[in-house]
């Protein structure tokens, strides 16, 4: 019990010493976002624990999510909305690594995410034209040219089939923009240490348990904001 208080207090330490570098970087520059208010930390809520459980009753058994390997602040939880947009508009903030669902009254669910070079290379207004469960993988052809083994998932051989190895994950949310597949995806991760980091390849990543989440409240036809 004393190892928990004690790292829960230099977790706390850490946090705000980070929160008030973010503060001072923020005076040099110009956001359309607005601060969301100081709240609980959520190791100290066992509500986590369920919240990313193991999943059997999907088609591909997910596992629980360690979360000593995630930053606390990247779970998911409702907040006030700091975005100003419209309720249903799904909102990626990369520079800090979350994603959020605006809801009415001024709240939005919020989740961490993790990017790639494709999700660091393209921003700007799109639309959700379709979702999957549990989605093949085809690697575009400029991927393949970097990394020749993959090959065998291209276009031509069918792609890589659904599982829990597959780099998209449980689910994934396919991003349109005037009617053209931008071939960047909202997508889930087994990898949920990376939450929250730059990683070397894919577009915006969520831990299985939080796309899943995700995929229930996004409707086909959403707008998404890439900032």
């Amino acid at each position: 019990m004393i190892l928990l208080q004690d790292t829960l207090s230099r977790r706390r330490f850490l946090s705000a010493c980070a929160a008030a570098s973010t503060a001072l970087a923020a005076g040099c520059t110009s956001t359309r976002f607005t601060p969301v208010p100081a709240e609980p930390e959520p190791a100290d809520d066992p509500s986590y624990v369920s919240m990313y459980r193991a999943m059997p009753e999907e088609r591909f058994p997910i596992p629980a999510v360690d979360l000593s390997k995630v930053d606390p602040k990247f779970y998911r939880r409702q907040v006030d909305d700091p975005t100003g947009e419209m309720p249903g508009t799904i909102v990626v903030d990369t520079r800090s690594f979350y994603l959020y669902l605006v809801q009415p009254n001024g709240k939005a669910m919020r989740y961490g995410v993790g990017l790639g070079r494709a999700g660091f290379a393209w921003s700007g207004r799109a639309t959700i034209a379709w979702k999957q469960e549990w989605p093949k993988w085809t690697p575009p052809d400029e991927m393949i040219g970097r990394q020749p083994e993959l090959v065998k998932w291209s276009a031509r051989n069918g792609g890589m089939p659904p599982g829990l190895d597959n780099p998209l994950g449980a689910r994934a949310l396919y991003i349109f923009k005037d009617g053209v597949d931008t071939l960047y995806r909202v997508h889930g991760s087994p990898e949920y240490w990376t939450i929250g980091k730059a990683v070397s390849s894919g577009c915006v990543r969520l831990m299985n348990q939080d796309i899943i989440d995700l995929y229930g409240r996004v409707r086909t036809k959403s707008s998404i904001l890439v900032r």
